[in-house]
């Protein structure tokens, strides 16, 4: 066997590419030939540039290894066939559903990610205070009749609609009409993948519902489109910013990534592109639904899910306002009659409660991290209410100002008041010195072993991998090394054992 490895990571995480290292050493221990060193993505840095750096010791490695030539420059074949209709009855042309044609018209049990719900919006309303220039809101999505069963810790899945401004611009700048009903067709009949995205469908629908237009555009697309310029110097700056050079990749890094450029800005930006809209809807990724840490339990809300999400919206270094696309989108869905319908499915998780509610569990959640616990809080509160016995319930909290952003502050009291929740807080930007979670946390090491040290009980992250869920693993490691007696090594396989027995749990993002 002749072994091939590239792995996809993420360096936040503890178990960086642990899989495509160990089947790489594994290959090579019962006998296969490695062709060329294992390759590891990082997701954090530029998992593209990391590809084609190895990718071009890839190939030369094959060739020498099999002893055949390489075939030189790259040529684009087209993968994809386009068929225009004129005359495609509208019920077989496709307006957005995920997998089956009219599935949104005749909505059918069970949901998933092919087969989303349209629920309800409940409520909208905003959780940031008034002098706030952020915004973040708390949706309620009525899930009556939909058979759909969640539990508190897990996610729900929402899929977005593209802005109809970046798609009109795009079809302005392709100067296409976009209301053509078109398919794509794979040219490899043998494929399983038969169309990029569901067809029959408009230009309009692909841009609005099935394709990334507001990402920044991988080297590979950039390859692509510089043959669309009619001007010399706009076709080579492209070629040079996909190439493998230091200089290319220099420039792709500054002018794409930094500068926040997506396909939209791109078009503006090189007046000679003037690409075919079928072939950059061959080239442009799928459009990805979102996942939000759902922020209700079913015990006390079974036919409602409720999310918390900040609203996205920046101003890159060209000027631009960018806007993320799900929270924009949904900033603009209300309750009305009729009703505004959000797709979405739930997946499960193994962010769970401890099964005992006797267990104490301290869960860390700065800003909107506080999402899941919220759940959590209301699940330990129904059984408080309900006679059973429970354990300590400990929240800590961060944000920056108490009267901006302090999320649920109201809801939370109540269950200070009420004995369910002990709750711990810090203001960053209230004075001169900057507090967070972290440093409550290093102030309370007492409480912590006592937790789960003396008690067994459970700790819950929720929020940044980068920083904050990193710091509040080293703060863990000296509270079990001071507080237990351990040595570093003791104190890291305590951790471990907490890890792999569920005690520790942690729901991060990057």
């Amino acid at each position: 066997m002749d072994l091939p490895v590239f792995g996809l990571g993420n360096k936040t995480y503890e178990h960086y590419n642990e899989v495509a290292l160990y089947v790489d050493h594994r290959l090579e221990q019962l006998g296969a030939n490695r062709v060329v060193e294992c390759g590891l993505g990082d997701d954090d840095a530029n998992i593209e540039d990391d590809f084609i750096t190895w990718k071009d010791k890839f190939w030369p490695a094959v060739c020498e290894y099999f002893n055949i030539e390489g075939a030189g420059e790259d040529v684009s074949i087209r993968q994809y066939k386009l068929t225009e209709h004129n005359d495609m009855p509208a019920d077989k042309v496709y307006s957005g559903e995920i997998a089956r044609l009219h599935s949104f018209k005749n909505q059918r049990a069970p949901y998933d990610a092919k087969n989303p719900f349209l629920a309800p919006v409940k409520i909208n309303r905003e959780l940031h205070g008034p002098t706030s220039e952020r915004s973040c809101m708390h949706i309620e999505f009525n899930i009556e009749g939909s058979k759909m069963r969640y539990e508190a810790g897990d996610h729900l899945a929402v899929y977005p609609v593209n802005s109809a401004e970046l798609v009109n611009k795009l079809g302005a700048k392709c100067q296409v009409d976009l209301d053509t009903v078109i398919t794509l067709t794979n040219t490899d009949e043998e494929s399983t993948k038969k169309h990029p995205f569901p067809c029959p469908c408009t230009y309009r629908t692909a841009l609005t519902h099935y394709l990334d237009i507001t990402s920044n555009p991988r080297t590979h697309i950039l390859k692509e489109l510089a043959e669309y310029c009619s001007d010399p110097a706009d076709k080579e700056r492209l070629k040079l910013m996909s190439s493998t050079t230091a200089e290319g990749k220099a420039l792709f890094q500054q002018w794409v990534i930094q500068e926040n450029r997506n396909i939209v800005h791109i078009l503006e930006d090189v007046p000679s592109l003037k690409p075919a809209l079928d072939h950059l809807c061959e080239l442009l990724p799928r459009l990805q639904c979102r996942y939000y840490s759902i922020s209700s339990s079913p015990k006390l809300h079974p036919n409602e899910i409720h999310i918390t999400a900040v609203v996205v919206e920046y101003k890159t270094p060209t000027g631009r306002i960018n806007r993320g696309v799900t929270t924009s989108w949904l900033k603009e869905k209300h309750p009305s009659d009729p009703p505004c319908l959000v797709p979405i499915f739930v997946r499960k998780s193994q962010f769970r409660l401890p099964s005992r509610t006797t267990t104490p569990v301290v869960m860390i959640g700065p800003g909107t991290g506080i999402a899941p616990f919220r759940a959590f809080i209301q699940e330990r509160d129904v059984a408080k209410k309900d006679g059973k016995e429970v354990g300590d319930t400990i929240l800590y909290f961060g944000c920056r100002k108490r009267d901006e952003d302090f999320l649920y502050h109201e809801e939370l009291q109540q269950y200070v008041d009420s004995g369910t929740l002990t709750l711990h807080t810090a203001f960053s930007r209230e004075q001169a010195n900057k507090v967070y979670v972290t440093h409550l946390l290093e102030q309370n090491k007492e409480e912590l072993w006592r937790v789960i040290g003396e008690k067994n009980g459970h700790i819950y992250v929720c929020g940044d991998a980068r920083n904050m869920a990193r710091d509040v693993h080293n703060i863990l490691l000296k509270v079990v090394m001071e507080k237990g007696n351990m040595t570093e090594l003791q104190a890291a396989d305590y951790i471990k054992r907490m890890d792999s027995q569920k005690r520790y749990s942690s729901d991060v993002w990057s």
